[in-house]
């Protein structure tokens, strides 16, 4: 077995060196990768969810989600994005109380949030579901349906269209 003195003159050696080279390096590796581990570790569950309130929580705001899904209100999933340059159109629209829009479909995926009143939706196999002032829906797409104002308010919306330039949002059908 060697000496103390005989493994420190060893290490002074060109082969000395170079394992001491490589056990460096090794140890850099080492520090670098528990590094990069620690960085990528949330320091508490809030920054987990950070880019939610795009850090603005600390003054004051406040962020609800009104839908996350990825099927349509009468529960079929929904379809790819279409192909093509995205185009996003946002539509308020106001249905007065009483009032039934046509049979109608949506070529491009849409969703929408109800301002005021109680708007109800149906399919033409008889799928039948109603949303009020605060709720926010996604709508059934290439799926013939119409929608109803009830109630004594009119039902004010906004609708976000996420489809293609150049497709048409909406399409009359029989």
């Amino acid at each position: 077995m060697a000496t103390t003195a005989e493994t420190i003159r060893a290490l002074f050696t060109a082969d000395g060196f170079a394992m001491m080279s490589w056990l460096f390096g090794l140890l850099m590796k080492r520090v670098a990768f528990t590094l990069v581990m620690l960085l990528a570790i949330p320091l508490n569950a809030r920054e987990i969810h950070a880019h939610d309130g795009h850090g603005a929580e600390k003054l004051g705001v406040s962020i609800t989600e009104l839908v996350n899904s990825s099927k349509e209100w009468n529960g079929q999933a929904l379809p790819n994005y279409p192909a093509g340059q995205a185009e996003i159109k946002v539509l308020r629209i106001k249905i007065p109380s009483g009032v039934t829009l046509p049979w109608h479909y949506h070529p491009v995926i849409n969703s929408a949030v109800i301002l005021k009143g109680r708007l109800e939706l149906y399919t033409k196999d008889g799928m039948t579901k109603s949303f009020g002032a605060g709720e926010a829906l996604i709508e059934v797409v290439n799926t013939a349906h119409a929608g109803k104002a009830v109630g004594p308010d009119d039902v004010d919306l906004v609708v976000f269209y996420a489809g293609s330039k150049g497709m048409p949002t909406t399409v009359l059908s029989k």
